[in-house]
């Protein structure tokens, strides 16, 4: 298995599209698995049609089910902080995605996104791991 970690700016983006970054970890290794993995107790990782206002209706969705107010018993950092911290519930925070030869299989309309709503952390971390087949 090969195995990198990296850097990937956030700015306080709800959503941050990993598809092209995924895309040139996968570039000539054929066939096989790729596990995308983000190391963080308030991010994770979907499959999500952007662009289409998909993006608008997470945050819309996300805004309801996980306000942000006080309501959490985890309070430290910015108001609905603890929020934060239960997304990883409902957004894993891993995913893994064939690979053919060279390419992730993914749909038409399927990209990978990380999921962050901690705008406090301006870059976080993505473990892109490939396991050949």
């Amino acid at each position: 298995m090969d195995s990198q970690e990296l850097e990937v700016p956030t700015g306080s983006r709800l959503v941050t599209d990993l598809t092209a970054l995924i895309e040139r970890f996968c570039h000539g290794r054929g066939d096989g698995l790729v596990h995308v993995f983000v190391p963080h107790a308030t991010a994770g990782v979907a499959l999500l049609e952007l662009g289409s206002g998909s993006d608008d209706d997470l945050a819309e969705l996300l805004g309801r089910l996980l306000p942000r107010d006080d309501r959490y018993r985890h309070r430290h950092g910015a108001r609905g902080h603890g929020g934060d911290h239960v997304l990883p519930v409902l957004v894993s925070p891993s995913l893994s995605l064939p690979v053919l030869d060279g390419r992730p299989a993914l749909g038409t309309w399927q990209s990978v996104a990380l999921v962050d709503p901690n705008g406090d952390n301006p870059e976080r971390r993505v473990r892109l791991s490939f396991l050949p087949g």
